[in-house]
């Protein structure tokens, strides 16, 4: 399984948004897209190098069915009551 495919949630560990927590929305290359679903929107997400990242492995229904920001921060706020 590919850690970093798309709907996986990612911990950034490096840069100004050290330890938030995102959405991987889009994956191209050595680069992700992120979205936390405040300041990165789905309309607008962050790219961040791979090696800038820590994949999270984390299932969840909700995941497979992002259409929104509203969800991703569902999903966000799930993951951080859950751990």
């Amino acid at each position: 399984m590919d850690l970093y495919s798309v709907g996986n949630l990612a911990q950034s560990i490096a840069g100004h948004d050290k330890n938030e927590i995102f959405v991987i929305i889009r994956e191209e290359g050595e680069y992700v897209y992120l979205s936390d679903g405040k300041g990165r929107s789905l309309g607008k997400p962050k790219r961040k190098n791979k090696k800038h990242i820590q994949p999270i492995y984390y299932r969840n229904a909700l995941l497979s069915e992002i259409k929104s920001d509203e969800d991703i921060k569902r999903v966000i706020q799930l993951f951080k009551r859950e751990s």
